[in-house]
Order: structure tokens, then sequence, then C-alpha cells
């Protein structure tokens, strides 16, 4: 269980649809405001911090163009509002050349 204001891991569910979901938005989100094409790929990562809401902190895969890149994305969400913001959407830098799964 999260604590209240502090970040936490999200255990066992990165993969989950909802935060698919939420790292499809921000990804769009992204696309809209800077008029990109990034197309999204998977989530690698998720915390989570529980503030008046949840903010995710989404570490995902993305193309741009012909490359594969990772991106960090914080999605600010409070679902009982139905509201969802986009607050942070920064490159980390390039996928590795041979994505393999790891634990």
């Amino acid at each position: 269980m999260a604590s209240l204001g502090g970040v936490s891991q999200v255990e066992g569910n990165a993969n989950n649809l909802e935060m698919e979901n939420l790292a499809r938005f921000a990804v769009d989100e992204h696309n809209k405001k800077e008029n990109a094409m990034l197309e999204f790929k998977k989530v690698v990562n998720v915390k989570q911090q529980v503030v008046s809401g949840t903010v995710y902190y989404i570490t995902l895969e993305a193309m741009d163009g012909d490359k594969m890149k990772i991106y960090e994305a914080k999605v600010w969400e409070k679902p009982w509002m139905n509201f969802k913001e986009l607050q942070e959407f920064k490159l980390i830098g390039d996928a590795p050349a041979a994505c393999t799964a790891s634990a």
C-alpha cells in the first residue's frame, strides 16, 4: 500500500491495462503539445505517489521515427473528478538495441 506523500513502486502490475492507458495518454498529450509523432510501445516501469489523487511516474518506450527511445512521464490523476494531467514528459535516452526481458 502506498503511503501518503511517499513515492512507491507499482509492483506486479506495471503492464496492466490501466498503466498502459496512462502511458498512452502521456504520449498523446506530449504529441499534441510538442507537435511530435511519438508512437507508444510499452511500459517499462511505474512508480506512484499518493497526493490529492495519484501522481504516476511512468517509464515507457516509444518510437521516435525509426529509433526506440525511453521517456519518463509524470501523470497526475484524480479519478473521482475525471481529472488527468500530463505534468512532465522527458527523454531519458535511447532504448537498448537488443531489448531482452529482465526481471
